[in-house]
């Protein structure tokens, strides 16, 4: 494990078991000693805890569009990626609050920055990343039925006007619990997992995927739609997204 988180690159690693319904993944980046460009990071309906070699502790909101990660020669991130819906709760706050944000966790999480200062041992970080989110997880469990909305909404032909009643609340109940433990309401949420599952089926379909098909499949309404939304969500078209994807 040691030698895997000195390898420049990014990779993502299973969550503990125990952890299972909360985190996406724990992932690690390890920029190369002779530097990177930018990172696009692209919204994924999730929120992050994270330590920087360097920094320390840090929570990446959701984003509603593309952020450029700038990276220092031989620099390390850890992270912690909460599930939609498991992030609000973790983090003790309206993720609403920190959308589009990247805040010190000395500002949210005084008590958690203190066991990830920016001297630490990859290793040691791994861990205490790890050890953190089962804390913050134990503290404030996921909300249910964000979790069951963003299950039912990762389906592409579910409407989201039907949402509310499936999940036995009202509108106005559904959308202030999203805005809490997502971040923002049905519809962005909708949006963001729509494109990732978009973004999954092109990364599968090789250097040419058909975009048309894929968009389809993935619940636009064509390829025009698909267009609109690529280039709001990354900043680009989604035939230039794809080809930066495929050569990373």
């Amino acid at each position: 494990m040691r030698r895997e988180l000195a390898r420049p690159g990014y990779r993502e690693l299973a969550p503990p078991p125990a952890l299972a319904g909360v985190l996406d993944c724990l992932w690690v980046r390890v920029a190369p000693p002779q530097g990177a460009a930018p990172v696009l990071v692209l919204p994924d309906a999730c929120a992050d805890l994270i330590w920087q070699s360097g920094r320390g502790a840090f929570v990446a909101g959701p984003d509603t569009a593309a952020v450029l990660a700038h990276t220092e020669p031989g620099m390390v991130m850890i992270g912690a990626r909460f599930l939609p819906g498991a992030g609000g709760p973790a983090l003790g706050l309206p993720l609403s609050e920190v959308r589009d944000l990247r805040v010190e966790a000395a500002e949210l999480l005084p008590r958690l920055d203190g066991t990830l200062p920016p001297t630490l041992p990859p290793g040691a970080a791994l861990q205490r990343v790890a050890a953190a989110a089962t804390r913050l997880a134990a503290a404030g469990p996921p909300d249910g039925a964000v979790r069951q909305a963003a299950r039912l909404l990762a389906d592409p032909l579910a409407r989201v006007e039907a949402l509310a009643d499936e999940l036995g609340l009202s509108e106005r109940q559904l959308r202030r619990r999203c805005h809490a433990a997502v971040g923002y309401g049905p519809k962005t949420l909708q949006r963001v997992l729509r494109f990732r599952d978009f973004l999954a089926r092109a990364d599968a379909a090789g250097v040419r995927p058909d975009l048309a098909r894929i968009a389809v499949e993935a619940g636009y309404a064509d390829q025009a739609h698909l267009t609109r939304e690529c280039t709001r969500l990354a900043g680009v078209p989604p035939g230039r997204l794809v080809r930066t994807r495929a050569i990373a």
